[in-house]
């Protein structure tokens, strides 16, 4: 045995044999550690996939309701744009009515409701590409599915039943420059007395309007719909700045039932035998060349509608139906409801109108006449009221347009005739038990309209309202003081452009002319100039 500083020869082959086996140890107990942490990277990766399954499967959920109201959607618009076609189309009446709809069914729930690219692109995202690509993707089409449903949310009004409800209106304002004395300030219809340095301007958002539409079920195979239409132009609160808060009034409101070729409404409506009126926003409040020549009236009705198709660009319409019978009276008390001479007959108004379309320039050419008839009961004297009216829409070239009406009536004050006026007294009210009798008048008007562009249009327009005069001359002498002014005549003058840059959006400017006869050949100016701007929704 050796003696030094290394360790005996006798141990030093134990000790080598000793470190060979542990390395070999070590290694092989990291071997059978690297698939421990493959695995466990495994399970990660594996549970990421499933919750991004998990994700892409809500997703499709998601889009598969989305894609079932988008579906619905389309069938509604569809219907409308069908509607509307209709509407423009020759077969539509010259009265447009309120757009109609219905409901489609959803689609099926056992019904595949993705297109083959919704499905296509998370199986391919599955297939394929990194885990962080896969995320970007779903965020992505999650973002895509949001900003739809937004959008849906926005364009839908709720309602407490099932059926869809449509809001609209129109934001309206007037400013407008008056010279002479006329009966109302901001949409003047006659002048009432002299014009000697009397003048005003002001501004007004009274006749700014609201509406509503709902599309009911379908009926006995009628789509049915209603429609209310308001604005703020019911008079003035007597309160401080009272002009500036106009009173909430009911224009329009109505309920249909529309087949292919029949149509019911019920309600107050426009009067469907003067469907026409000039184009202009400074007088909405009520029709332009009101009390001069333009029939009008919101009137409780219940009318009947037929179309007789007669070619593919060529119809007949027939409307025939009862309205509230009419004087023209201002209400005797504030709030509570008393008869008036046409509701004390016991008896409505009755009204009749057949129009024939055709399409000529891409545009209605049509012709209609009406006739209405009454019975009024003015204490005890009964007379007859009635009228004979036409009226005409002539596409004179691809761009101007002739429209107007006419018409002969007697005692028709309750629809605008007569400027307003319905009666005369044939002898003193206070001795005769037979004092009254009908005021017949004559009067029409008629516009010219130019569509320079599609965002651009020119109108101009006259009418007439002429109440016969020998017969005023006798109310005048037989009525007691005092009384009057009676008025003869009332003429009107407009022209107006308006421009719509966007489709809700509009510009417009208007000047008007009016001139009113009084007896003894008195006659009063007055001119109106107005700016209008005004937004839809």
């Amino acid at each position: 045995m050796k003696h030094g500083n290394g360790l005996p020869d006798w141990m030093r082959k134990p000790s080598v044999v000793g470190v060979f086996l542990l390395l070999g140890s070590v290694f092989a107990w990291s071997q059978e550690s690297r698939p421990a942490v493959a695995s466990s990277q495994s399970d990660s990766t594996a549970a990421a996939i499933h919750e991004l399954q998990q994700q892409v499967n809500e997703l499709r959920s998601a889009m598969a309701e989305m894609r079932s109201e988008t579906e619905q959607y389309r069938a509604e618009n569809a219907a409308l744009r069908h509607d509307l076609q209709a509407a423009r189309s020759p077969s539509a009446s010259a009265v447009m009515p309120p757009s109609r709809d219905s409901y489609q069914p959803a689609a099926p729930a056992n019904a595949d409701p993705e297109p083959a690219s919704v499905q296509t692109a998370p199986r391919k995202a599955n297939a394929s590409g990194s885990l962080e690509d896969r995320v970007a993707t779903l965020e992505e089409s999650t973002q895509l599915v949001n900003s739809k449903l937004n959008d849906q949310y926005q364009t839908k009004v709720e309602s407490a039943s099932k059926y869809r409800v449509r809001l609209s209106g129109l934001v309206l304002l007037n400013l407008f420059s008056s010279h002479g004395a006329t009966d109302n300030q901001d949409f003047p219809s006659f002048v009432t007395g002299p014009s000697t340095g009397t003048g005003s301007f002001g501004a007004s958002m009274r006749q700014s309007e609201i509406g509503l539409e709902v599309f009911g079920p379908t009926l006995a195979g009628a789509k049915t719909s209603a429609s209310l239409q308001a604005d703020f132009a019911g008079g003035f609160p007597d309160t401080w700045n009272g002009v500036n808060s106009g009173i909430f009034r009911l224009r329009t409101a109505s309920m249909r039932m529309d087949w292919t070729d029949t149509s019911l409404v019920v309600g107050q409506d426009n009067l469907f035998i003067s469907p026409l009126s000039p184009t202009s926003f400074a007088s909405l409040a009520v029709p332009a060349l009101n009390y001069a020549g333009n029939l009008w009236a919101w009137t409780p009705q219940v009318r009947v509608e037929h179309r007789f198709e007669l070619s593919a660009d060529q119809n007949i319409t027939v409307q025939g139906g009862i309205l509230d019978n009419l004087t023209g009276e201002f209400p005797a008390q504030e709030y509570f409801r008393t008869a008036a001479a046409g509701e004390l007959s016991r008896q409505p108004a009755y009204a009749v109108r057949t129009a024939w379309t055709h399409n000529i320039f891409g545009q209605p050419l049509s012709f209609g006449a009406g006739g209405y008839y009454s019975r009024q009961d003015w204490s005890g004297s009964r007379i007859d009221s009635w009228a004979g009216m036409a009226d005409w829409k002539i596409p004179l070239a691809p761009r101007v347009i002739l429209t107007g009406e006419f018409y002969r009536g007697r005692a028709i004050g309750g629809i605008g005739g007569g400027i307003s006026q319905s009666i005369v007294y044939v002898a003193n009210p206070s001795y005769s038990t037979n004092p009254v009798r009908g005021l017949d008048a004559i009067g029409g008007w008629s516009q010219l309209k130019f569509k320079a562009t599609s965002r651009l249009e020119l109108n101009a327009a006259v009418g007439l309202d002429n109440p016969r005069t020998g017969e005023l001359r006798i109310t005048a002498v037989n009525q007691p003081p005092p009384s009057g002014p009676f008025l003869v005549q009332n003429r009107g003058a407009l022209a107006n452009f308006v421009f719509r840059p966007r489709s809700n959006l509009l510009f417009s400017a208007e000047y008007e002319h009016l001139q009113t006869f009084q007896l003894n050949d008195v006659s009063n100016n007055g001119d109106q100039f107005g700016l209008i701007m005004g937004i839809l929704f």
